[in-house]
């Protein structure tokens, strides 16, 4: 094996190794039933960051203005719970918080399309948890999205 090719297949990640060894893992949302582009597909990672950037943006301006003296570790402390509070509300009402709504997106169930409110509560805890947000399946799923059997999708 040549050197740049060994370097190119650890830069594509193991998705793009596992395909070109001969595996067929379809669109990401296949399994699901939902299509490859367009409303209701996966949200990317880069549309799932930027929501979660506008919504923490917005969480620490309503914890340093209306909850804390000034902007210290109390700010992210209380910015982690109003960011709690915030999901719960939205997501489990409207199934979108302003930032995803801002990226168009919208968290739905896999087997039901509305999510229900333990449910909310499960992928929200584990969403303030950080990690399980950082394991993702093949089809581009956190941890807390397949705990919760929820999913983020394209409006």
């Amino acid at each position: 094996m040549d050197n740049r090719q060994a370097i190119g297949s650890w830069l594509s990640g193991p998705r793009a190794a596992v395909e070109e060894a001969g595996a067929d893992l379809g669109h990401r949302g296949e399994q699901l039933g939902l299509p490859q582009e367009g409303p209701g597909s996966i949200a990317r990672p880069g549309r799932r960051i930027g929501a979660l950037a506008v919504d923490w943006g917005l969480c620490l301006l309503i914890s340093y203005g209306l909850l804390s003296d000034g902007y210290d570790q109390a700010t992210g402390n209380w910015a982690l719970l109003v960011f709690f509070v915030l999901s719960i509300l939205t997501v489990g009402t409207v199934g979108f918080t302003p930032g995803k709504r801002l990226f168009g997106l919208r968290v739905v169930a896999v087997d039901t399309g509305r999510v229900a409110p333990l449910r909310v509560l499960a992928r929200t805890v584990l969403l303030c948890l950080a990690v399980p947000a950082l394991i993702w399946d093949r089809d581009g799923r956190g941890l807390h999205d397949r705990v919760a059997r929820t999913v983020e999708v394209r409006i």
